[in-house]
C-alpha cells in the first residue's frame, strides 16, 4: 500500500535557477500503480501556488479524487519575477525540464502538462520547443493567443499610460542592444493596464527585460499563435465561458492554427459557469481533465 503524500520538492536548473514544487499523490495499492497512473504537472503564473487562490490551490485536491498526481511548480515567474527581474519568460524552459526530468526520475511514465493563465503559454512554449519530450499530452486553461498581443489590444483599449509603443521606445532606451543584460534593467508602472481607471487594481508592473521579453514585439516564444503548430501531442483547451481577460475566440483560433498543421489530436471544452479560472465550475473541469487523460493513455 503507497499512502497519500504531499512532499515539498526543491531542484536547480541547469542556469542554477531553485526550483520550489509540491507533490500531490493519491493512494495506491502499489509503487507499480502509481508510477502508471497519470501526473500532471502544473504551471500557473505570476504569483506561484503558494500566493493564490483558485485553479492553483483547488486543482491538486480535486484531481487526487480522481487518482491523478500533480506536481505543482513555481517557476521563476512566481513570486512576481515580472517585478523582481527574474521572471524571464523563454528561461522558464529549464524549470519545466527539470520538473520533468524529476518526474521521469521518480519513476512516473504517464507526464502530462497543464498550464493557467500565463503558465498556458509557459506550456505550449515547452511543448513546441522540445518535441514534447517526457510529456504526453497538454492542458491548457485560459490560455491567451499571443501574450505579446493581448497586452498592446488591452493598453490600448485603456488607454494606458505609458502606451504600448511608449514602453517599447523606453525599453530600447534602458536595455541598449543587448537586452540579455541584467546591468541596466528598472521597475516601471504601466497605469490603466486592466481598465481605464487609476486605482492600483489597473495597474502594473514589470522591469524592462521581463516585459521585452513576455510581453514586448520581439518576444517570439510568448506569441502563442505563431509557435503553436510545432506542438505534435494531443492538447485539451479548457476555457471559461464567461472569461473576461482571455476572449472565447482565442482557443477555438489556437485549436485552428494546430489543426491546420497536422495536429487533429485537439480538444476545446468551454466550461460554463466559469470565467478566467475555470475551476469556478470544478466538476465540469475536473470531468474534462480526467475524461481527456483517460482516452489519450487508452490511445497509447
Amino acid at each position: 500500500m503507497v499512502n497519500e503524500q504531499k512532499s515539498l520538492f526543491t531542484y536547480k536548473t541547469e542556469d542554477g535557477f531553485e526550483v520550489n514544487s509540491l507533490l500531490v499523490t493519491p493512494a495506491f495499492d502499489s509503487e507499480e500503480d502509481l508510477y502508471e497512473s497519470p501526473i500532471i504537472i502544473n504551471l500557473y503564473g505570476v504569483l506561484g501556488h503558494f500566493l493564490t487562490r483558485g485553479t492553483p490551490v483547488r486543482l491538486p485536491p480535486l484531481l487526487k479524487e480522481k487518482n491523478i498526481s500533480t506536481l505543482s511548480v513555481n517557476t521563476r515567474m512566481a513570486f512576481m519575477g515580472q517585478i523582481m527581474g527574474d521572471g524571464i519568460f523563454p528561461d522558464t524552459i529549464h524549470e519545466m525540464k527539470e520538473s520533468v526530468n524529476i518526474l521521469r526520475k521518480e519513476g512516473f511514465r504517464n507526464i502530462f502538462m497543464l498550464g493557467y493563465s500565463l503558465g498556458a503559454n509557459m506550456a505550449v512554449y515547452y511543448a513546441s520547443q522540445t518535441d514534447s519530450f517526457g510529456i504526453k499530452g497538454l492542458i491548457l486553461e485560459g490560455c491567451s493567443y499571443s501574450l505579446p498581443y493581448s497586452q498592446q489590444r488591452r493598453l490600448e483599449k485603456n488607454g494606458s499610460i505609458p502606451s504600448y509603443d511608449a514602453i517599447y521606445l523606453k525599453a530600447r532606451e534602458v536595455l541598449g542592444s543587448n537586452p540579455e543584460k541584467k546591468k541596466n534593467d528598472q521597475v516601471f508602472i504601466v497605469y490603466r493596464a486592466w481598465g481605464d481607471s487609476f486605482n492600483p487594481v489597473d495597474g502594473e508592473m514589470f522591469t524592462y527585460r521581463t516585459w521585452w521579453f513576455m510581453r514586448g514585439p520581439h518576444a517570439y516564444y510568448a506569441k502563442t499563435c505563431e509557435i503553436i503548430e510545432d506542438v505534435k501531442i494531443p492538447v485539451l483547451f479548457i476555457h471559461g465561458a464567461e472569461d473576461d481577460i482571455v476572449d472565447v475566440w482565442e482557443p477555438k483560433e489556437l485549436k485552428d492554427i494546430m489543426n491546420q498543421a497536422g495536429n487533429e489530436d485537439v480538444t476545446l471544452r468551454y466550461i460554463p459557469g466559469a470565467k478566467h479560472d475555470c475551476v469556478e465550475n470544478p466538476k465540469e473541469s475536473i470531468d474534462a481533465i480526467d475524461g481527456w487523460i483517460s482516452e489519450v493513455m487508452a490511445k497509447t
